[in-house]
């Protein structure tokens, strides 16, 4: 049964660490989205700090390991989080040869699809394939509290990056245009890294980001 809003609570834990590609390395913070209630839980993007997200989901059930795309950032702490939470790992394959970079010989445990559902505390993510800031780039919209977890295909003033590996503008913008902008417009977006934004907020900022190219 999926239930109404307020049913399930949403935690939010930054965590500190780096993020590299093409032969650089940033250091970067990192959203964690803790989705459930007392009993049970779905962590999307444990990044960097096992610890950290284990102390945060505090003995709950997690069901899920949902994990957004497979840039180092997202996934680097997973191998020892999902041995921590006891969790199946979910990615879409097309972000599997960035998984391989990371944990090589090794899979995640599911492959993601769009449609999916992941039901958590009687309410329901859906996974919404955005490619562009990565090709398996995935969404997870959670109707019943008008929020999506964005990952990094868009932030608070425009899309993630595209300047580097396997990533591409115009999909991007094409990714946000038909499943994100499309959204109501009080959708909360909690994205990988910063503030939260709203579909509102950022839909009339479109054709600037065309313009500027990124």
């Amino acid at each position: 049964m999926i239930g109404g809003a307020g049913s399930v609570r949403i935690d939010q834990l930054v965590t500190s660490g780096t993020f590299s590609l093409d032969g650089g390395t940033w250091d970067v913070d990192n959203n964690v989205w803790i989705v459930g209630n007392d009993e049970e839980c779905i962590v999307i993007d444990p990044a960097h700090d096992p610890a950290a997200i284990a102390a945060a989901v505090a003995g709950r059930k997690v069901t899920a390991v949902l994990l957004t795309h497979g840039h180092d950032d997202h996934i680097g702490a997973v191998g020892e989080v999902r041995g921590l939470l006891g969790a199946p790992v979910h990615l879409n394959r097309d972000d599997w040869m960035l998984w391989e970079r990371v944990f090589p010989g090794t899979e995640p445990d599911h492959a993601i699809a769009d449609g999916d559902t992941f039901d958590v505390a009687g309410a329901r993510l859906v996974a919404l394939h955005t490619p562009g800031h990565s090709p398996g780039s995935t969404c997870f919209y959670l109707e019943s509290e008008g929020t999506v977890f964005a990952g990094d295909t868009l932030f608070q003033g425009g899309p993630g990056a595209t300047g580097r590996s396997f990533s591409d503008f115009p999909t991007i913008i094409e990714s946000i245009s038909s499943r994100l902008l499309t959204l109501p417009a009080d959708t909360v977006v909690r994205t990988g890294h910063g503030d939260s934004t709203t579909v509102g907020a950022e839909a009339p900022q479109l054709q600037e980001w065309i313009a500027r190219g990124h």
